[in-house]
Order: structure tokens, then sequence, then C-alpha cells
């Protein structure tokens, strides 16, 4: 059984004209446009992975960074709480706080001053 199809595809084929200069020339700059853009484009996706991959390794590093900075504060927390806990211990026997009173708290925040116009010794007197 012969092929019509193929013989009239094959009829319409020889019976397209030639192509001109023009055309030719038109198809390699549609050629050249196509593989620029094909180019600029797995460009686009290689960079567009790239910056994905950077994202997800500082995103890592992020949460690395975020989970030691948790447990220094948790340590911290119990450091605070045993020193919290040594301090109201000792208060009660400390023989420093039982003989002074505790300054007012304008004291606390005052400046220091250096100069002693308390003291009585002869050699000091004007």
């Amino acid at each position: 059984m012969p092929h019509s199809s193929d013989s009239s595809d094959s009829s319409s084929f020889s019976q397209s004209p030639p192509p001109s200069k023009q055309d030719s020339s038109d198809d390699m700059r549609k050629v050249q446009r196509r593989e620029k853009n094909r180019i600029a484009a797995q460009k686009s996706r290689l960079r567009q992975t790239q910056k994905a991959d950077t994202l997800h390794l500082e995103s890592e590093d992020l949460e690395r960074q975020n989970a030691a900075l948790r447990r220094e504060i948790k340590q911290l927390t119990e450091e605070m709480k045993h020193f919290t806990s040594m301090l109201s211990s000792h208060e009660p026997l400390c023989s420093i706080l039982a003989a002074a009173p505790p300054p007012p708290p304008e004291v606390l925040y005052a400046t220091h001053s250096f100069h002693q116009p308390h003291i009585s010794s002869p050699r000091f007197q004007h």
C-alpha cells in the first residue's frame, strides 16, 4: 500500500519556492537570538540556584548560631540562679552587712569625691 501522505508531502515540499537570501538571514538571526536567549536563561537559572544554595547555607549557619546562643543563655541563667542562691545564703551570715546600715540610695548613685574634709590630723589643718 503506497503512502499517499508521503507522496503528497514530498510533492508539496518540492513545490515550495527556494528560500530567498532575506529569509535565510532572518532564519539565521532567529537561530542566533534563540541561542543567546537559551544561554541567558541557563545563566539566570544557575544564578538563582547559587543564590538559593547560599541562602540555605546562611540559614543553616544562623540556626547553629541561634542554638549556641540559646545554650549560652541557659547556662548563664543557671549561673545567675546559683550566684543569687549563694548571695541569699550569705547575707544573713555577713558580718559586714550586719555592722553597717545600708547606705541611702542617693549615696549609691552619687559621684565619688576624693576630697576628704573630715580629716582632723594637725598636718592637714590650715
